[in-house]
C-alpha cells in the first residue's frame, strides 16, 4: 500500500511541476535506477487524453513530453570522481551515461533498459547536480544547529550553483495551448487529480484542462464584468448624456475593454460558451446603466420645469389666469417656460419626454382658462385649442423620430460589438492555433535529438518509432484549417451570438415616448 501511495505522489509530482527534482545518494547505478520504478508506471498513473476521446490501446507515452516537467536528478553525498576513462566530465554528462541504453532483447536488458527509456522518452530536458557530503561525520550529527560557516565550502557552492539553476531556469507551469499557471489554477488542478484518484479514476491532463477552463473561464466572465461596471461608474458620475448616442459610445468603449480583458484571461472556452454569458450579462447591465441614464435625466428634468414654473404655479393658485386676457397670458408664460426649458443645457436624453409630460399634466387647466376666457370668441377658442392639439402631436412625433434614431444607433452599436467580438475571437482563435502548431515544432526538435542519440547507439526499433511520432507532428503541422470546419464554427458562432445581440424590443405602436 505505502508503495501505491509513493507511486500516486510521484505521479501528482509529474503532473503539477514544471521542474521535477529526484534526490538518490552515493551514485547513479542500477539500484538507484531501481529505486526511480515509479517512472515506469507511469503510462498506468497518468491519461493524456478524456475517456471519450482516447481509443483502445492507444499508446499516450508519445505525448507525455509535450505536457511532462524537466527532469533535474540530484545526487546527495556523492563518493565519486566525475571522471569516465580517466577523464573529465560534467555532471550532465555522467547523467547522460548513466542513461545510456544496453543492447539485447533479454529480460534482463528489458528491465535495465525500461526506467531509462522513461527517463528519455517522456521528460524534455535532463540536468544532473551533485552534492559533496555538507559536513564532518561529527557535525552530520547536529546539521540543524550548524551555522553556514561550518557546511563544507564545496557543498555551499553546489547548493547555490542549483538553487541558481532552478529559480532562473524554471518555467511557469504552463498547460496545453501556453496557458501559464496561477497559484489558484495550480491548487484548482491538484484537487482535481487528487479526487479523481481517490475516487479509483486515472487522472486525465484533459480532463483538468476542461475542468479548469471552466472554472477560470467563470471567473473570468464575474472579472469581465466587474471591468465593465467599474469603467461605467467612472461614467455615471457625468450622467445624464446630452444624447443617447453618446451614452451608446461610452457603453461601446467599456464593453470593449470588458470584452478584452475576458479575452486575456479565458482560455480553451468551448462553444464559447462562456464568451457566450458574457455578452448576455453585458447586454443585461448596458440596459441598467441606460435606465440609470434616463433617470438621471427624468430628475434633472423634472428639477429644471419645478425650478422654471415657479412664477406660473404662482399665477395658477392665486387666480392670475381666471381673468379677462388669462389665456393669452397663460400660453405666453407657458411658451417661455418651454423655450427657457429647451434652451438649458445638460437635461439628457429624457428631455423631450419630461416635457411632453409636464405639458400634458396642464392640458386641463389650459382648457378650462380657455373656457372661462370671456375675451375670446368661440371661433378663437377652437382655433387655439385646435393650435395647442397640433404642437401637442408635433412633440409627439418628434418624440417618436428620436425613439426611432435611438434605435437605428442602438442596432448600429450592437452590430459593432458584435463585429468586436468575432474579431477578437478570431485573433484568440489564430493565437491558439499558432501555440499549438509551435509546441508541435518544440516537441519535434526534442524528438530529432532523441532520434539522433538512438541513432548514434544503433538502436534502431527506437528510431522506426520516434520517426512515426515526428511524422505525425509534422502531419498535423501541416494540415490547412478545413474550410468545412471553419464555415461550421462560424455558423454555429452566428447561430449563438446574434440573438444575444440583436434581441431588441420593438417599439409599440402605440407608445410614443416613455418616462417614469
Amino acid at each position: 500500500e505505502n508503495s501505491q501511495n509513493d507511486s500516486w505522489i510521484f505521479a501528482l509530482s509529474v503532473l503539477l511541476s514544471s521542474t521535477l527534482v529526484y534526490n538518490s545518494m552515493g551514485t547513479i547505478d542500477q539500484q538507484a535506477m531501481d529505486q526511480l520504478h515509479y517512472v515506469t508506471e507511469l503510462t498506468e498513473k497518468i491519461k493524456v487524453k478524456s475517456d471519450e476521446q482516447q481509443s483502445d490501446f492507444e499508446d499516450e507515452s508519445s505525448e507525455f513530453k509535450r505536457f511532462f516537467p524537466s527532469f533535474v536528478w540530484c545526487v546527495r553525498d556523492f563518493n565519486l570522481e566525475l571522471k569516465i576513462n580517466e577523464k573529465d566530465i560534467t555532471e550532465d554528462e555522467y547523467l547522460k551515461n548513466a542513461l545510456k541504453l544496453k543492447s539485447g532483447m533479454s529480460s534482463a536488458v528489458r528491465n535495465y533498459n525500461l526506467p531509462r527509456e522513461c527517463i528519455l522518452h517522456y521528460f524534455h530536458s535532463h540536468k544532473c547536480f551533485v552534492f559533496d557530503r555538507p559536513a564532518s561525520k561529527t557535525d552530520l550529527q547536529n546539521i540543524e544547529n550548524i551555522k553556514e560557516s561550518q557546511l563544507d565550502p564545496a557543498f555551499v557552492q553546489q547548493t547555490k550553483k542549483f538553487s541558481e539553476y532552478i529559480y532562473e531556469m524554471s518555467p511557469v507551469k504552463t498547460l496545453s495551448g501556453g496557458y501559464m499557471m496561477t497559484g489558484r489554477g495550480l491548487g484548482d488542478v491538484a484537487v482535481f487529480y487528487i479526487e479523481a484518484i481517490r475516487s479509483g479514476s486515472i487522472p486525465s491532463m484533459e480532463n483538468a484542462v476542461i475542468a479548469l477552463a471552466k472554472n477560470e473561464n467563470s471567473r473570468a466572465v464575474q472579472e469581465a464584468l466587474s471591468k465593465y461596471d467599474q469603467l461605467m461608474n467612472d461614467h455615471v458620475r457625468e450622467f445624464p448624456t446630452e444624447t443617447q448616442e453618446e451614452f451608446l459610445n461610452r457603453n461601446k468603449e467599456c464593453h470593449s475593454e470588458a470584452l478584452e480583458f475576458f479575452m486575456k484571461l479565458s482560455f480553451k472556452d468551448e462553444n464559447q460558451e462562456h464568451q457566450d454569458k458574457l455578452v448576455e450579462d453585458l447586454g443585461q447591465k448596458k440596459l441598467v446603466y441606460q435606465q440609470q441614464n434616463e433617470q438621471m435625466s427624468i430628475r434633472k428634468c423634472r428639477a429644471l420645469l419645478q425650478e422654471l414654473s415657479v412664477t406660473m404655479e404662482k399665477g395658477i393658485s392665486e387666480g392670475r389666469f381666471s381673468v379677462l386676457g388669462g389665456y393669452k397670458l397663460f400660453t405666453k408664460e407657458k411658451k417661455a417656460l418651454e423655450v427657457d426649458y429647451l434652451k438649458a443645457k445638460g437635461k439628457g436624453v429624457m428631455s423631450l419626454e419630461v416635457l411632453q409630460e409636464f405639458l400634458k399634466e396642464k392640458e386641463n387647466l389650459e382648457s378650462a382658462i380657455l373656457i372661462a376666457d370671456k375675451t375670446l370668441e368661440e371661433k378663437e377658442k377652437k382655433l387655439a385649442e385646435q393650435r395647442s392639439q397640433a404642437e401637442a402631436a408635433a412633440r409627439e412625433k418628434e418624440i417618436l423620430e428620436k425613439a426611432n434614431l435611438d434605435l437605428k444607433n442602438n442596432m448600429e452599436n450592437e452590430k459593432e460589438n458584435y463585429k468586436m467580438h468575432v474579431e477578437m475571437l478570431e485573433k484568440k482563435m489564430n493565437e491558439e492555433r499558432e501555440q499549438v502548431k509551435k509546441e508541435n515544432e518544440w516537441l519535434i526538435t526534442e524528438k530529432i535529438k532523441e532520434q539522433e542519440e538512438m541513432l548514434a547507439e544503433e538502436f534502431e526499433e527506437q528510431c522506426e518509432m520516434l520517426e512515426d511520432e515526428i511524422n505525425s507532428l509534422q502531419e498535423e503541422n501541416c494540415e490547412p484549417t478545413s474550410s468545412d470546419n471553419t464555415s461550421s464554427f462560424w455558423g454555429d458562432l452566428i447561430t449563438g451570438l446574434l440573438p444575444i445581440f440583436f434581441n431588441q424590443p420593438p417599439i409599440p405602436n402605440n407608445c410614443c415616448y416613455r418616462y417614469c
